[in-house]
Formats: C-alpha cells, structure tokens, sequence
C-alpha cells in the first residue's frame, strides 16, 4: 500500500478493531509501553513508503517521535498525530484515505483527532490529593482530559456524572470502550442515559478489552 497506518492500542478488542479498520497494531501491555524500536518495526512491517502513527497516550509522545525519526533515517515518510487517547486515534483512522495527498490526509487526521474530547474511568490505588479533592483507595475517579474530574463510588454513576459534564460543552457522538470484565449492561445504562439527557447525541459502543481501564469514553 502507498500509505499505512500504526496504532498503539490497549486491548485485545481495539487492535481487532483497528486490524479491521487496515491499521498495522501495537498491543501496549499493562506497565510495560512499548519501546521506540517496537514502533520502528511496526513501521517497517507496514510496508508503505508513507506510514502515519497514532501513539493514543501522551506518555508515548517522545517514544513515538523517536521511532518516526528512526523510520525517516530508513526512507519512510512518517507522521505522527499527537493523539493521547485510543478515541482520538478511532476518530482520525476513521477520516484516513489514502487518496489524498499525505499531507492533507495527516491534516484530517490530526483535526478529528483534536475534536474529539477524552475521558477514561479507573479505580484509585491510594489515597492521593486530586483536581476534584481527595480520593482514598478504591473511589472510582472520572479523568477528562487526563485530569481527574470526578470522584465516585460506582463505575455507572461515575460515568454518567462524566458525561453530563462533557456533553455540556455540546457533542454529537458518543465512543464508550468497555474494559476487559466490565458487564455489557453497564454500556446499555449509559447509552440509556445519554439518549434521555441529550437529544440528537448518538453512541457507539466496542469492547476494547483494555486491563486497569474499566471504560474509555469519546466526545465529537
């Protein structure tokens, strides 16, 4: 292929889902991130002279950058969208289309990535100061934007406490990725939720199957 995409994803379910989608996939495991050299080879097994890369973490920012610059040093034109979250990266692999000029096509990419807003819900392990107060171990604590929002007791209620709150500045579609053993009900809650709270916002739902993130939500 002319051009090809990397993505870095969290779970068993998003890299099927970006596998479908034509995405050459990087399995990030719990702890362990993947090196610059990983994402170098994923570069080179794409085989395109064009690759765009989604790290979907911003603690992946420099090790991304590394791996573009060791992929340039071989040939390759690389890119790489400075998207922090797997939703960011389903947005723009969703306007990727390798009928445009690469630059257009990285221009896109980078737009829906930045239009759409993040949050994830995870449970804390102690007791620490937050932007929302302090949280003790085991609260459920709502992240927008990489900064925890909301301290709550309960995956559900925590999560549609995050939405209303995001979908106040307005939305149109809403990504929720279910976490590895969360219950298919907790989805059919929170679609429920925002389909009586917010008129003309629709969602989606996937089963990411991402370890330590009970739920990843996206607004666009």
């Amino acid at each position: 292929a002319p051009r090809a995409v990397v993505a870095v994803v969290p779970g068993e379910g998003l890299a099927a889902l970006c596998a479908e989608a034509g995405a050459t996939v990087v399995t990030a495991r719990p702890g362990e991130p993947p090196a610059a050299g990983e994402l170098a080879q994923a570069v080179r097994r794409a085989r395109a002279p064009e690759v765009v890369l989604l790290p979907n973490d911003a603690d992946l920012r420099h090790t991304a950058a590394a791996a573009a610059a060791q992929a340039r040093a071989e040939g390759v034109r690389v890119a790489v969208i400075p998207t922090r979250s797997p939703v960011q990266g389903l947005a723009a692999l969703a306007v990727h289309e390798p009928g445009r000029s690469f630059d257009e096509d990285v221009v896109a990419m980078t737009s829906a990535a930045g239009a759409t807003r993040y949050a994830e819900l995870a449970v804390a392990e102690r007791q620490a100061w937050t932007m929302a107060g302090v949280c003790q171990a085991g609260d459920m604590l709502g992240l927008i934007d990489g900064d925890v929002a909301v301290i709550g007791d309960g995956l559900a209620g925590t999560a549609q406490t995050v939405l209303d709150r995001m979908l106040a500045a307005g939305g149109e579609l809403v990504t929720l990725v279910l976490g590895a053993d969360v219950p298919g009900d907790v989805a059919e809650l929170l679609e429920r939720h925002v389909r009586e709270g917010h008129f003309a916002v629709d969602t989606v739902v996937y089963r990411g199957g991402q370890p330590g993130v009970p739920l990843i939500i996206g607004i666009e």
